[in-house]
């Protein structure tokens, strides 16, 4: 419980830490976000700028596959971004997102395919290059709601986006 407490004072204060120094954040971003979430996959990831105070809207849609499943889902995220030094920012989020989820199991006796929400957090570091391209390195823990089989589950997702700045 204590560490739920102090993660959550942790998030918060994030949310409403201004840093005077802040570098502004490009409009808009698109690119790539692979990684590894339960499955290797790569995600189609959008970034778009809210207001002035380095606020930003992600939208990924992505694939999911291992050996016993392929999924497919689309995760929407609110990010609040901060500046370290220079070209360095961090970032934290939050949001929710729907999928399909495909059993591919060969032996299992039942339908577990079907439908499910997604609620996601987001921590991460990117670097935003002197010319269009900015890196980063993210880790989403996610939390899976469905009315089928075992899916009801956390999943946590790490990946690498390449996006270009426009």
């Amino acid at each position: 419980m204590k560490k739920l407490v102090l993660l959550a004072a942790f998030i918060m204060g994030a949310v409403f830490f201004n840093n005077a120094s802040a570098q502004q954040i490009s409009d808009n971003a698109l690119g790539l976000r692979i990684g590894d979430g339960g499955g290797f996959g790569a995600e189609v990831s959008y970034q778009r700028a809210i207001g002035g105070d380095n606020n930003r809207l992600e939208l990924d849609l992505g694939w999911r596959n291992n050996d016993n499943f392929d999924a497919i889902k689309l995760i929407g995220l609110y990010q609040w971004v901060w500046n370290i030094e220079g070209g360095f920012n961090w970032y934290v989020g939050a949001g929710a997102g729907l999928g399909n989820y495909d059993d591919n199991r060969r032996d299992y006796i039942g339908d577990d395919d079907g439908l499910f929400a997604v609620i996601a957090g987001d921590v991460g570091i990117e670097y935003n290059f002197d010319f269009p391209l900015l890196l980063s390195l993210d880790f989403r823990p996610e939390i899976y709601f469905s009315n089928y089989g075992e899916s009801d589950d956390f999943g946590p997702d790490i990946a690498l986006g390449i996006r270009y700045q426009f």
